[in-house]
């Protein structure tokens, strides 16, 4: 069983305050706590899936900064190979400001800084990364050209990719023809598809889209309902968790490492999801990115607790 999992995908740091509700245009509120944590959908990904039991190799640019310092031994703290992971003097490490309101949902503005220069020639140096992979997991958090590299890298390299289509954006045929899986949220499959995705019929139809493009498998989150896959084969809804919400920072990213162990472990569909609802709704119940990110055994004993 080959559980490597190559993770290609940005890496910020996050800045997040907490407040009773989000400010309106020239209002300002008072914040309560305030911390700086590391984040990134590419490197909470790639966390995600090396606390989860996976062997992560993480493929992302840093700024020469302190902040690339202090992520970089954060990575190397939870055992991920850093060996492609690159650094330019053009752009300072990406970061994101977040705010969470008290019902924990957030707010985030990005500035990609350094994850915007991972380019075709960084993807090129990390080819053995590719031979070693089981699956290759990408965000859209990096520019569109190197996705589309990735996709095509892959495919030389007979390995299955994830796309995780966040934050949203255009994609062109040959993208999604190279897809094994993508996992959007509603609003990332409403806007990628025309379809208006709020409940499971609308979800069907959104994930036929996806199908009819290429994509030979789909999963769409659904927040409180779940999570919904679709292939040529079956169809079914996976029930969500019903647990009180800190913050849903890298819910969705904690969802996707964790699909990404399972499926590396040979897992079938309903228990590879089922086990990704299990991850997410821990992390949904602290605070940060990275900082929510459960380990296996806090898995495991979830899993003990509801059988």
């Amino acid at each position: 069983m080959n559980k490597s999992i190559t993770v290609i995908g940005s890496t910020n740091t996050d800045m997040v305050i907490q407040t009773q509700q989000f400010p309106q245009p020239g209002e300002t509120v008072i914040g309560k706590n305030f911390v700086v944590l590391q984040g990134g959908k590419g490197a909470n990904q790639a966390v995600a899936a090396a606390r989860l039991g996976g062997n992560v190799t993480f493929v992302s640019m840093l700024g020469k900064d302190d902040f690339a310092t202090i992520a970089r031994k954060g990575f190397l703290a939870d055992g991920i190979q850093t060996k492609f992971i690159y650094e330019t003097l053009e752009k300072p490490t990406g970061v994101a400001f977040i705010t969470v309101n008290q019902e924990g949902q957030n707010s985030i503005v990005v500035s990609p800084g350094a994850n915007q220069r991972l380019g075709v020639e960084e993807i090129n140096k990390s080819v053995e990364a590719f031979k070693q992979a089981a699956i290759v997991l990408v965000q859209l958090e990096i520019p569109i050209l190197t996705v589309a590299y990735i996709i095509r890298m892959a495919a030389a390299h007979g390995k299955n990719v994830i796309l995780n289509p966040a934050p949203s954006k255009y994609l062109d045929s040959e993208i999604y023809k190279g897809l094994y899986l993508i996992t959007p949220n509603e609003t990332e499959a409403s806007e990628l598809t025309g379809v208006e995705v709020n409940d499971l019929k609308s979800a069907s139809a959104a994930a036929t889209v996806f199908l009819k493009r290429g994509v030979e498998n789909v999963l769409i989150t659904l927040g409180e309902k779940g999570a919904y896959f679709k292939n040529s084969k079956e169809s079914f809804l996976v029930p969500a968790i019903k647990v009180k919400t800190v913050d849903t920072t890298a819910a969705g990213d904690i969802f996707n490492g964790a699909l990404a162990v399972a499926l590396s472990e040979e897992n079938g569909w309903r228990k590879s999801i089922e086990f990704a609802n299990k991850a997410a709704s821990i992390g949904v119940g602290k605070l940060g990115a990275q900082a929510s990110i459960p380990y296996r055994n806090e898995v495991a004993k979830l899993e003990n607790i509801r059988t």
